[in-house]
């Protein structure tokens, strides 16, 4: 098929109608949240994809009006979710966060389900919520994967206190993931449960076939790295895009695809140093299609909702929750295993939510089981969480660094801190 610009007129049958306006404001404004981060002092610049989300509200429909979402665009940030979602996957190792930290990291969040679902449910009994599952489902994630770049760019993934919150940030997502595919996206349990079991097994048998023979393919990635070729990239694509569309054409969820992906490649490259591929694949990613995503959020937020002195409350309410629901568990269970500044840190890291929140919110609306005030407070607790709370948790970090560390005795599995 041929694309046929907007505003030349109705596309002719068998063309693509791409608004090509739209399309080119949100690249632009990709280009200007990549600039404002570089040239703000580290300590003061905000998450880029918070900066991409504010200037996709500037530049939407209901303030400047110069971009709007629609299927094409849309498709563009359906493939940015499955590469951030990769990108979750890949991050999380599972030799490096097995034992203590994953065990924590499990026991946190079914805490903060419970935590989550009893709150929602007063919100829901005096009627400031509709339905205490969505609510409480949306307050009890973790944005590890918009976390990650923040992390990787401040030098926190490979100290030990990143081995900690990778363990927390992959329980506090892929959790709600299989929430989301099992419960609250279906009203056959049953039926998700077994078809999701059936995706487990041909993701498992991918996993096994791509550790035991992606060794011998090692030597053509090196040597076709620098290649217009690019073997290992383009492989990689299949491999997240197969999966997120198998996962789709299952009825599951394309998060879960993403996530898996990144999972496998993770395993299949298992103690190959690749920094070439790492850093081609996050320039397709982190440089292109990741950043669609978030400006188009920025595009569909319902910021006439927010207005409503009621979505106003509820941000701020909502924002404190986040805080109660995810924070909590970091100052309770890992006691043992870091120092009470850390505990702090770990804590507003845990409760920076976004993604999933904004999966969440718009299922329920779709479904009719959550207002719009509720959604529009929601996601914008979301905004100002992963605009907040990681400043917070990296400031704590750095005034950790000069002082004396107690109960933070290094295990055997992460070593020294």
């Amino acid at each position: 098929m041929v694309a046929s610009p907007r505003g030349s007129g109705a596309a002719p049958s068998g063309l693509i109608d791409v608004d090509t306006t739209s399309f080119f404001a949100i690249v632009a404004v990709a280009a200007i949240a990549a600039v404002t981060v570089t040239v703000l002092p580290r300590t003061m610049a905000p998450p880029v994809v918070v900066v991409e989300l504010l200037l996709g509200i500037v530049i939407g429909p209901q303030v400047l009006g110069i971009a709007e979402p629609d299927s094409f665009i849309n498709f563009f940030s359906n493939l940015g979710l499955g590469m951030l979602f990769f990108f979750a996957g890949y991050e999380i190792d599972f030799e490096r966060i097995r034992g203590r930290p994953a065990e924590l990291g499990a026991w946190g969040w079914a805490l903060s389900q419970a935590l989550a679902y009893g709150l929602a449910g007063i919100l829901a009994g005096l009627g400031v919520v509709v339905s205490f599952v969505f609510t409480g489902s949306a307050l009890a994630t973790t944005a590890i994967g918009t976390l990650i770049p923040i992390l990787r760019d401040n030098g926190e993934l490979n100290t030990r206190f990143g081995t900690y919150l990778l363990a927390a940030g992959a329980a506090g997502e892929f959790g709600p993931i299989l929430l989301v595919t099992l419960v609250l996206s279906t009203g056959q349990p049953l039926h998700e449960a077994l078809i999701l079991c059936a995706f487990i097994v041909l993701a498992l048998a991918l996993a096994v076939a791509s550790v035991r023979y992606a060794w011998r393919g090692i030597p053509a990635f090196e040597r076709t790295i620098e290649s217009s070729s690019q073997l290992i990239v383009r492989l990689a694509v299949v491999l997240i895009f197969g999966l997120v569309a198998l996962a789709s054409q299952l009825g599951l969820d394309i998060l879960l695809g993403g996530f898996v992906a990144g999972m496998i490649t993770r395993a299949a490259l298992r103690g190959q140093e690749l920094v070439a591929f790492e850093s081609k694949l996050s320039a397709v990613g982190f440089g292109f299609l990741i950043p669609f995503f978030f400006v188009t959020s920025g595009l569909a937020f319902n910021l006439d909702a927010l207005g409503e002195p009621a979505a106003i409350g509820k941000l701020f309410l909502f924002l404190a929750l986040f805080l109660v629901v995810r924070g909590a568990p970091a100052l309770l269970l890992y006691g043992k295993d870091l120092a009470r500044r850390d505990r702090i840190a770990l804590a507003f890291f845990c409760a920076t939510e976004l993604p999933l929140v904004v999966a969440i919110t718009t299922l329920a609306i779709d479904e009719g089981h959550m207002r719009s005030s509720t959604a529009a407070g929601l996601v914008g607790a979301a905004m100002l969480s992963t605009l907040i709370y990681p400043f917070v948790g990296l400031a704590l970090r750095r005034g950790d660094a000069a002082a004396p560390q107690e109960g933070s005795a290094p295990d055997a599995l992460t070593g020294p801190a």
